[in-house]
């Protein structure tokens, strides 16, 4: 058997192979970007290949990358590159992964040191074929970047742990990352069709027990706009996340990666991003990045020290 080419999309995302192609409108100037060409992007690109490691950048398409790579700033992407779970939105491979590569660790937390990164995110795949969904993976990784990087601060983007026992989410709370991400992504009207492996509910749940497990622990989640959603829909989100006790909110615009992806119901304005920022700030977050560009890992060192400094200036 051959194995699949992920630089196919009918490879890549089988399950969207008989979907309908959705039209692809074309993209407002608030929204482009250019090609990564500068010398800080292909010295970081080198280090990640030496390393043999997996970037959500590339893996999800994400249009900073050449912005981000420049600085040195990558989000690294563990447990593999195929993800176990379809969503509609998302540009990672689809299917059965490979058995985790116990190596991994170590060989993130070298390029954490070489990179010489004052802040890191770490995200992954679903991997709803592992019993603790990846969780011990994430806890690994911390803790082999704490010892090769210790001044790096470390932000996780984790999955939802879904089908797994409580232990699960404990296990990366106890390796104590400096922020807790788990996003959202939709509103929950759009979750069958969006986010169809996912429970709306049960990811609040997820955010509001990192903080019963850890009150001091910094707890972000974030959401994508133009896929049908209604504003006071989205008001909704931030209420129930703040309900939740989440610290951090970033909301961007999404963008579709293939005609066989979600569809782009519109191009929300810059004008209303800068609303919805306003609005989320007068509900009690600490901090909101709300652009058109906005991703959750994007300038996360430095919204990492605007949110120390806000908490701080908050206990006075």
């Amino acid at each position: 058997m051959n194995p699949r080419d992920l630089s196919l999309p009918e490879q890549r995302h089988p399950e969207k192979a008989r979907r309908p192609d959705q039209a692809q409108p074309k993209k407002p100037a608030w929204i482009r970007v250019k090609a990564p060409t500068s010398a800080g992007y292909r010295a970081t690109r080198e280090i990640i290949r030496e390393n043999r490691l997996v970037t959500v950048c590339e893996e999800a398409g994400c249009p900073n990358v050449g912005e981000c790579w420049a600085q040195g700033h990558a989000t690294m992407m563990i447990m593999g590159e195929i993800c176990t779970r379809g969503c509609t939105f998302c540009n990672v491979a689809t299917g059965r992964p490979q058995a985790l590569d116990a190596f991994e660790p170590g060989r993130v937390a070298h390029a954490v040191e070489k990179l010489g990164l004052a802040h890191v995110v770490i995200t992954s795949v679903d991997r709803d074929d592992l019993e603790d969904g990846g969780a011990e993976h994430f806890a690994q990784t911390i803790r082999a970047i704490r010892q090769r990087a210790p001044a790096t601060t470390i932000e996780v983007l984790t999955p939802d742990f879904l089908r797994c026992v409580p232990s699960a989410l404990e296990a990366v709370v106890a390796a104590r990352p400096d922020v807790f991400n788990h996003n959202l992504e939709t509103v929950p009207g759009l979750y069958p069709e969006v986010r169809p492996g996912a429970r709306y509910f049960h990811s609040l749940r997820l955010l509001q027990r990192v903080k019963e497990l850890d009150p001091a622990m910094f707890t972000k989640s974030g959401i994508m706009v133009g896929l049908g959603e209604d504003r006071q829909a989205v008001l909704q989100v931030m209420d129930d996340l703040r309900a939740a006790d989440v610290d951090f909110l970033t909301v961007g615009q999404y963008l579709q990666p293939t005609p066989k992806h979600h569809a782009v119901a519109r191009f929300v304005p810059p004008e209303e991003f800068a609303g919805y920022e306003k609005a989320a700030l007068g509900k009690g977050f600490l901090m909101v990045s709300a652009t058109p560009l906005t991703r959750s890992s994007y300038h996360a060192g430095e919204d990492f020290a605007r949110l120390r400094a806000a908490r701080l200036a908050l206990q006075g």
